[in-house]
């Protein structure tokens, strides 16, 4: 019967290694609405944004090169890689503990008692010679503790690399964004430009009539304001674009090359793929921030699991197996094989409420972990929302912004052709160009609004990297 209970009590410690104290994981119900609000539009077979290289998405090659040098250059990006690469080599040390560690030992010893020491009455000289092998205090994970801290580091590694993903994706959303920006106050600098020129020759004109006895001395002060106020535009909007190259140079890491910088909005009318979101709000779990708050969730969980093993025994296993001699010659002679074995039982008794502590802060820990990836995809679907009310408008707000920009382009024509006929005043003529001024602006604007919006969905979808 012995041999029975020795193989009984054997399967039984085997089954519980096979098993750890972590409570089954069960992915929280996303605290949002299954589709998105107000008319998104929608278009069958849409991929998801996660599933798009970014290559894919954004279609203008210098913008793709830019974003390409921010992908090989910027810092941010750089620390979120070596936070991976940390990571992972932290899951690997945790993972190690679920093996023995051995290591192989030699070593030679001297020992010298001088005469009244040696009990012998002789002064005596002694040495030892050890070759062997040791295990050092590997725990047998009967209750699965070390197999839950492994989950936890494991589970830490992979929301640190859903992080780097999320960090890349911001950074091709900061990139993109930059670009165009600089690209529409490069524009709106070159309509001040225009504008300044064109003042120029109407002051020049209104000067002539002036001298001719045509134009009062109030329409020559009026044209000479207006061509101060493009001054003023132009000086503002050139310092806009420095800024604006600042921010670029920085989002990318390194120096742009002046080939690569955009010079107006207008070559960017296509470069940018429209987007289709016809898909339901369960697309958000795709994005690595709340991937990333899942993991973390998943690693509070398994942490419960090794905070509940606190309270069993834990046995560790310590030994060694080698030979040993007096002498160096009979190292490896028959009969002189060395071992020691030590098992170790620590049995939790009392102290003083720890263990019980520590598996309430895992509890609690996990809750709000909880919390957090629940609010991640809440701030995640208010992004989208957010992007598909501004698209669902964009297009109607520039239709009637072009419109509006063609009529007050008609209103300065007409103005213009009075005050040269002598019909109307100078005044007229300058509220007319002012309006037109306004609109053209409104009308870049407009445009820019809409790209960012198609950034801004990239992002808030979870673009693919």
């Amino acid at each position: 019967m012995q041999p029975k209970r020795f193989f009984l009590f054997g399967l039984v410690l085997l089954l519980a290694g096979c098993s750890t104290l972590t409570p089954d994981y069960h992915r929280p119900a996303a605290p949002v609405a299954a589709a998105w609000p107000g008319d998104a539009p929608a278009t069958a077979g849409s991929r998801p944004l996660a599933a798009i290289p970014w290559q894919e998405y954004f279609l203008a090659p210098q913008l793709r090169q830019v974003i390409d040098l921010a992908l090989k250059n910027n810092r941010d990006l750089r620390l979120a890689l070596l936070n991976i690469e940390r990571a992972r080599a932290a899951y690997r040390i945790q993972r190690a503990d679920l093996f023995p560690q051995l290591d192989g030992t030699g070593s030679s010893t001297a020992r010298h008692l001088p005469a009244d020491l040696s009990g012998t009455g002789r002064q005596s000289t002694t040495r030892q010679y050890n070759v062997g092998l040791g295990l050092s205090a590997y725990e047998l994970d009967l209750f699965g503790r070390v197999r839950s801290l492994k989950d936890q580091a494991l589970q830490q590694y992979l929301a640190t690399a859903e992080a780097q993903r999320s960090v890349q994706i911001s950074l091709i959303a900061e990139v993109a964004g930059s670009y165009l920006n600089l690209a529409a106050d490069q524009e709106r600098l070159q309509l001040a430009q225009k504008t300044m020129a064109n003042q120029q020759a109407a002051y020049g004109l209104v000067e002539r009539r002036y001298d001719a006895g045509v134009a009062s001395a109030l329409d020559l002060q009026q044209a000479k304001t207006s061509v101060e106020a493009a001054r003023v535009d132009i000086a503002r909007y050139t310092t806009l674009v420095a800024q604006d190259k600042n921010a670029l140079t920085l989002a990318a890491g390194t120096t742009v090359p002046a080939e690569l910088l955009p010079t107006s909005l207008d070559q960017n009318l296509t470069a940018l793929t429209e987007v289709a979101p016809g898909l339901p709000s369960t697309v958000l779990l795709a994005r690595p921030d709340i991937l990333q708050a899942e993991h973390q969730l998943q690693a509070a969980n398994a942490n419960i699991g090794a905070a509940r093993a606190a309270f069993f025994p834990r046995i560790t296993l310590t030994g060694a197996l080698g030979i040993g001699s007096s002498e160096l010659s009979g190292l490896f002679s028959g009969g002189s094989l060395t071992w020691n074995f030590v098992p170790q039982v620590t049995v939790p008794i009392f102290d003083a409420g720890s263990s019980r502590a520590g598996l309430e802060v895992a509890k609690v820990d996990q809750k709000i972990a909880v919390a957090r990836y629940e609010k991640a995809i809440q701030i995640a679907f208010g992004e989208v929302a957010d992007a598909l009310a501004r698209r669902g408008t964009i297009d109607e707000q520039m239709a009637a912004q072009q419109a509006l920009t063609a009529a007050d382009a008609e209103s300065y024509r007409l103005s213009q052709a009075r005050y040269d006929k002598g019909v109307d005043s100078y005044l007229n003529v300058l509220d007319a160009q002012r309006s037109l001024f306004g609109a053209r602006q409104q009308l870049i604007g407009t445009k820019l609004v809409k790209f960012d919006n198609l950034v801004t969905l990239y992002k808030a979808l979870g673009g693919g990297s």
